[in-house]
């Protein structure tokens, strides 16, 4: 039996200009309803871009200059715009090894493997017009938080690591942030907020500011994850550092800091599972 036809619109981001071509061949093959709308040569591009265009399904490259395939659906998910469209259906195209491979099948998050292959291509689609016609099917009001599957799904992906590793490191307990000549030895308990910027992280305490040269990603499994929690992509804080938590008007949630008076922290969407009152 044939597939009902599905319309339906995607991005493709893949910096190698011969496998994306491939991959949208392979799609016009199976699926001559989807629209491919555009292609990003890298994550940056790719943000840009679906946020632009707003397709309904993203083909993400994992590994992309600029910004890697997590970080760039973690920034789309993040700043998808609250107007009652739900979030691109994402699939992650990999040349990943067998470890990673397990990865998403933890998240559950679907991906095709480096070649691609037109049976497994095959699969996705059909996986991808099944949840479409799901969506399509769904009552007009559709409850705040039917995009949880998938924000579940992406933070079991952004919490893998890399590798596997026998010993796990014990929590950092003292952040040494260079300033000229002089070593700042800052105790991690001090620590309210890491914020991204740029290269570096901002390590912020009740009373000063330090950076570090290093990455939000690299430096939060060196963090103890019950005292520390991401709460945007760019943002971690001390959680008994929060003191409230707040939506505003267009339900965006806002925390505010014991220490920091008059300062606002953004929640972006993939982590305000956390504040649910008891």
């Amino acid at each position: 039996m044939s597939a009902i036809a599905i319309h339906a619109t995607a991005l493709i981001a893949e910096d190698e200009p011969l496998l994306a071509q491939a991959l949208r061949a392979e799609l016009k093959t199976l699926w001559p309803e989807l629209e491919v709308l555009a292609h990003a040569g890298d994550g940056e591009a790719a943000v840009e871009r679906a946020l632009a265009l707003r397709p309904q399904v993203l083909f993400l490259d994992i590994r992309m200059p600029a910004l890697d395939g997590l970080d760039a659906a973690q920034a789309i998910v993040e700043d998808w715009p609250d107007d009652g469209r739900p979030l691109p259906l994402i699939v992650f195209v990999t040349a990943y090894d067998q470890y990673a491979m397990a990865a998403f099948e933890r998240a559950a998050v679907d991906y095709v493997q480096k070649p691609v292959q037109p049976a497994r291509l095959a699969q996705t689609c059909e996986r991808l017009r099944a949840a479409l016609r799901l969506r399509a099917s769904a009552a007009p009001a559709v409850p705040s938080d039917a995009a949880e599957p998938l924000l579940a799904q992406l933070r079991a992906l952004l919490g893998t690591p890399d590798a596997p590793s026998s010993t796990q490191a014990a929590p950092l307990q003292v952040i040494q942030a260079g300033s000229g000549q002089t070593l700042h030895m800052v105790p991690v308990a001090d620590v309210l907020m890491f914020e991204a910027a740029d290269k570096y992280v901002r390590v912020i305490t009740a009373g000063k500011e330090h950076l570090i040269r290093t990455s939000l990603r690299e430096l939060q499994p060196r963090l103890d994850e019950e005292a520390f929690w991401q709460v945007h992509r760019g943002t971690i804080v001390r959680a008994t550092a929060i003191e409230t938590a707040v939506r505003d008007e267009a339900g965006k949630l806002h925390l505010t800091l014991r220490g920091r008076p008059g300062e606002r922290v953004v929640v972006s969407r993939l982590y305000a599972y956390r504040f649910k009152a008891m």
